[in-house]
């Protein structure tokens, strides 16, 4: 063998370790990166985590206040017709009684 082969096989083999010496340094590198990542977004996926539990209590809140709405409106509905019914009622009375008791209720002039 001679020496350029010689010289030539040695920096093969340097170039050789060399290359996955920089390979392990950049894959070190990457995971270094990465972890520094997942430090630096914990507090903010915190803060979305906490931002959606908010926006889901407040829909809950809503769809309650929605519902109890709808049962007041209805309630109120039914309270209106029964009140109006009554009226119809006491005037269809009133008209029903002969002059002479409707006059002696009526307040004097």
């Amino acid at each position: 063998m001679d020496i350029n082969t010689a010289l030539h096989g040695i920096e093969s083999k340097q170039f050789a370790a060399h290359g996955q010496i920089e390979s392990a340094d950049v894959k070190r590198s990457a995971e270094e990166l990465a972890a520094l990542f997942r430090r630096a977004s914990e507090a903010p996926i915190r803060e979305i985590e906490k931002l959606v539990a908010q926006l889901q209590r407040l829909r809950t809140q809503l769809e309650n206040a929605g519902n109890r709405i709808e049962r007041d409106i209805a309630q109120y509905t039914e309270l209106s017709q029964q009140t109006t019914q009554l009226t119809t009622i006491i005037s269809d009375s009133v008209n029903k009684l002969p002059d002479g008791t409707r006059r002696a209720h009526q307040p004097l002039h």
